[in-house]
């Protein structure tokens, strides 16, 4: 159950955090996985996890803001596979300030990789989708829970993660009838190394009494964990979940529902 044996799989920002925990979970189901990030490093060391377990992946650099770089990769990704089976767009920045505290280039920054990277990515996806015999494949979008409910002082993130439950819902429809699934998954707050850096960065004097109020603002009560974003990831993108196209899967700790 939920095999991807023989699956061309693209993880993008896939060098840490959710995407690396993705990445490694299809790689032991069975698919070749391009680990794609814009840290050639932190591919690469994702790439020797992946086969130090005796599964199948490969570092590509990828700025998914950049048109012509995403166009480049996804090209030769096709070239060299012959199809794409599955896209996880996961790659992702964020920015801390109400209207009032966001720059353009902030603004621009957020928008860029949230939702211009999306598009680009899931463009160039959907493409050879279509063009490849037999038709179709799975996208599956890494939303956020703020792009559903207002989070403090969270403007431009907020914004292009709804950005990306639009993009999702939009593909989903559009292209049915090709037979390519694309769905979006909305976490909470996730314990990674982004959160990680977002304390350091914000409240260096009080990183703790901060991540508590994380782990608490859950009514779970704790931060959710890389690896149950990837269990979701894995599901939608196998055949398992063939029926499952246009959907927004809420995994929060409750935090939407109070």
């Amino acid at each position: 159950m939920f095999r991807l044996d023989h699956k061309i799989a693209l993880v993008t920002g896939s060098g840490s955090g959710i995407g690396r925990e993705i990445a490694l979970l299809y790689a032991r189901q069975g698919a070749h996985v391009i680990i794609a990030d814009i840290q050639q490093d932190a591919a690469s060391r994702v790439v020797d996890e992946i086969t130090a377990e005796d599964g199948h992946a490969q570092a590509v650099q990828l700025n998914v803001n950049d048109e012509a770089q995403v166009q480049s990769v996804l090209a030769q990704l096709a070239q060299q596979h012959g199809r794409l089976d599955i896209l996880v767009n996961n790659a992702g920045v964020s920015h801390v300030g109400n209207i009032l505290e966001t720059s353009l280039d902030d603004w621009d920054r957020v928008m860029g990789v949230n939702a211009r990277g999306v598009f680009l990515c899931a463009r160039e996806a959907v493409r050879q989708m279509v063009a490849q015999q037999p038709q179709g494949g799975v996208i599956v979008n890494i939303a956020s829970v703020a792009g559903m409910i207002a989070v403090d002082r969270r403007l431009p993130y907020g914004a292009s993660k709804g950005a990306v439950i639009s993009i999702t819902r939009s593909i989903a429809m559009d292209f049915v009838q090709q037979k390519i699934r694309a769905n979006a998954i909305c976490p909470g707050t996730v314990h990674t190394p982004f959160v990680e850096g977002f304390l350091k960065k914000n409240f260096p004097q009080s990183m703790d009494e901060e991540r508590k109020k994380l782990h608490a603002r859950q009514p779970i009560g704790r931060m959710g964990e890389p690896a149950e974003i990837a269990s979701a990831a894995l599901y939608l993108a196998s055949d398992e979940a063939a029926f499952v196209t246009g959907s927004t899967l809420v995994i929060d700790g409750g935090w939407t529902a109070k």
